[in-house]
Formats: C-alpha cells, structure tokens, sequence
C-alpha cells in the first residue's frame, strides 16, 4: 500500500525514533516537495520526494489547510488506493470529503502494534506525549483499548 504522508506524523515518528513505522507497514511512502520543506530534519531514501501533483489542486485546498496538508491531499487525489496520513482536523475532513482513506500518528501506533511491529503501544504514546505530541486523556485510552492495553 502507498501512505501519502504531511509533515506532522513523520516529525512525531522522528522525534521518538520511530520513522521505521512507516517503511515497516507500507510499500511505498511518499511526501511532496512542500512537506519536505516542513520537515528539518534529514530523511532516509525510503521516503520518495515528489514534486508531480495537480497545482491546481494544491490552490484549491490552500484556501482551507496549510500548505503541508494541501499539497499532501492533491496528490493522494491523483494515486488511486493511496492513504494518507494526517493528524490535523481540516485535513481529515477535507480527505473524506473527497472519499481519500486516511490515518493519523496515533492510529499508526494502533495499526503497528495489530501487525506486531511493537510490544507495548502504551510506551510509543508516551513516547509521543513527552516529545510533545498532543493527546487528549479520551483519545490516549481509546487507543490503549484499540491496542488491548490497559491504563
């Protein structure tokens, strides 16, 4: 499967050392240019750059989401069966607005520890939260009971 990433969810996988999530449950991972702007970090080669969406697109969404977001939704809109992955609201709502499937940081955790790619889900969302993630109370127990995890 292609994931189709913005910079938020790679920054927090970097942050916590991470990053190897994504190579390990997609075939594919791409960014756009504009993403790439985002991120100051260096990235490995496994991560695709790609600088071919619709402009067009990109202009339509940057009236409503940060250019990050747009530009990662105007080429999850040219990818048939691509995903993406988002954690900002207005993105998400763009993305089903649009019938694009869609997953964020945490529902990456989820999905991770499903597939048995790490132990303990609680330790990766504590992790996030003492680099600075932001989560909710609700949305960290909610995913605790996602995973089979307690509190």
């Amino acid at each position: 499967m292609i994931i189709i990433a913005d910079s938020s969810p790679i920054i927090a996988l970097i942050g916590i050392q991470r990053l190897d999530l994504l190579r390990d449950l997609f075939d594919t991972v791409i960014i756009t240019d504009v993403v790439r702007g985002e991120i100051y970090h260096s990235l490995p080669d496994w991560i695709q750059v790609e600088t071919n969406y619709s402009k067009t697109l990109y202009e339509s969404f940057r009236e409503r989401l940060d250019a990050g977001e747009a530009s990662a939704l105007a080429i999850a809109s040219d990818i048939d069966d691509a995903r993406l992955i988002i954690d900002e609201i207005k993105g998400r709502k763009q993305a089903a607005s649009l019938s694009i499937s869609f997953i964020g940081t945490i529902g990456l955790v989820i999905l991770a520890k499903q597939r048995g790619l790490i132990k303990n889900g609680k330790d990766v969302l504590q992790d996030l939260v003492d680099d600075g993630f932001w989560l909710s109370d609700t949305l960290f127990e909610k995913a605790l009971l996602a995973m089979g995890e307690s509190a």
